[in-house]
């Protein structure tokens, strides 16, 4: 689905990543786990087009995704839930879900869609008229990724989703995430809990200074003594 072969980017001179290879396959979570620093954040960015990449290829569905517009990436079905929820605080639960539907005007199923992502998640439906700004932090991640759904992406990628959440909240969310799998949404996973992502994860691959150092599946590094040492606190 997704495939990523020799990519560098960076801001203004400054190069954060260099020549990573990586791929998501459909219907599997892929972890990308790190340091503070290393390159992560700036490896989602570039993917959603936001951040042009120096060198390198991007094939998503078997389509070059470099130079794309951001909103067409978005419109194929590469979704990003970025760090901060960006969510539209002025306006209720309900119609920020609805502003996922921007890039499917023409397709008639958002009440099916709303009712999957209430399914998903219970307590947008019971607050869907509040202001989305007066949401808790973890309702208000949970909407993030309510309304990346209702763009029915084929492959989402959720940056730093547990960030300032409750141990309970943080594996509500990361059991959604399985959920998502399951019903057919390959998952590209920043997070900030590297034992969570590893043990979620059906592959992941661990990343320093730009570059990928480590790969495998989630059970195979939680338990690789380098990443036990550097990222698991063992």
């Amino acid at each position: 689905m997704l495939e990523v072969k020799g990519l560098s980017a960076g801001y203004h001179h400054l190069q954060i990543l260099h020549e990573l290879d990586l791929e998501v396959h459909e219907g599997e979570i892929v972890a990308l786990v790190g340091a503070n620093g290393a390159g992560k954040t700036t490896t989602l960015k570039t993917l959603s087009g936001l951040v042009r990449p120096t060198a390198g290829s991007i094939t998503f569905g078997g389509d070059q995704a470099v130079g794309v517009r951001p909103s067409e990436l978005v419109a194929r079905g590469l979704v990003q839930v970025p760090e901060g929820r960006a969510l539209f605080g002025p306006l209720t639960v309900e119609e920020n879900l609805r502003m996922g539907l921007w890039t499917r005007r023409k397709e008639a199923r958002a009440s099916a869609d709303l009712e999957e992502v209430f399914e998903l998640f219970p307590i947008l439906l019971e607050r869907r008229k509040q202001l989305a700004e007066t949401l808790s932090g973890g309702q208000q991640q949970m909407l993030a990724i309510g309304r990346a759904l209702m763009t029915r992406p084929k492959l989402l990628m959720l940056d730093e989703p547990s960030t300032g959440l409750s141990p309970k909240l943080t594996w509500t969310v990361l059991d959604a995430v399985k959920t998502i799998r399951d019903r057919g949404v390959a998952v590209l996973l920043v997070e900030q809990n590297a034992a969570q992502a590893l043990n979620l994860a059906d592959r992941a691959y661990v990343l320093e200074s730009g570059s990928i150092v480590l790969s495998g599946t989630g059970k195979e590094l939680a338990t690789d003594e380098r990443v036990r040492k550097a990222y698991l606190g063992l």
